[in-house]
């Protein structure tokens, strides 16, 4: 009984569960050792040492960390929505390449222009959201759809940006870097270039 109900479950998008799956046995290991593991491992800070390799490993890995569950939640309830879309339309692998790069581009942006801390998926997520709007792109013409991401989502995070208070643990920046990748990533697949592709020539 109990088998025939797990073959009924399928794992349909390897590199979005699997990311969601890092992003919570991290968050468990963090509350274990009473939230060292994320701060020392999974978080990007602009006092760093350069001289340090974990700094370099935390422009990329400050995605996978999450505060508490409910920034776990926020964050993969829009992940886990559009990312199997964005996974099936360009691939495992092209996938891949667009969140380690948005997360490595997004630590080396908050690093310089920030004092703040960051972790979590949020820059990703907003990244897929933009993304998104490219999957049913016709004949080069501009989608309605993301027309209105950019001014719900976008124009949003650049009002919260700038009047943003100092109790505000909000990334920002982080949320507009993610959005911007997102649309530099829809029109390079509008004009046909693969992630992939690219980075193996």
């Amino acid at each position: 009984m109990l088998e025939d109900i797990i073959y009924r479950f399928q794992y349909n998008s390897v590199v979005i569960l699997t990311f969601f799956f890092l992003c919570l046995a991290i968050l468990i290991i963090d509350k274990i050792f009473k939230g060292k593991f994320i701060n020392y491992f999974f978080a990007t800070y602009r006092g760093d040492s350069l001289l340090n390799p974990l700094t370099y490993f935390k422009l990329i890995s400050h995605s996978l960390g999450h505060a508490d569950w409910d920034h776990l939640y926020n964050n993969f309830v829009k992940i886990l929505l559009i990312g199997p879309m964005i996974e099936e339309k360009y691939g495992s692998m092209n996938l891949l390449i667009m969140i380690v790069l948005t997360s490595l581009v997004i630590g080396i942006i908050n690093r310089i222009f920030s004092k703040r801390g960051l972790y979590g998926a949020s820059g990703i997520a907003y990244m897929l959201i933009v993304l998104s709007s490219f999957v049913n792109i016709q004949g080069g013409k501009i989608p309605v759809t993301l027309a209105l991401i950019i001014l719900f989502f976008v124009v949003d995070e650049i009002i919260q940006l700038l009047k943003r208070k100092k109790s505000d643990n909000i990334s920002h920046l982080g949320h507009l870097t993610g959005a911007l990748c997102g649309l530099v990533f829809g029109i390079l697949s509008m004009n046909g270039i693969d992630l992939v592709h690219s980075i193996i020539k």
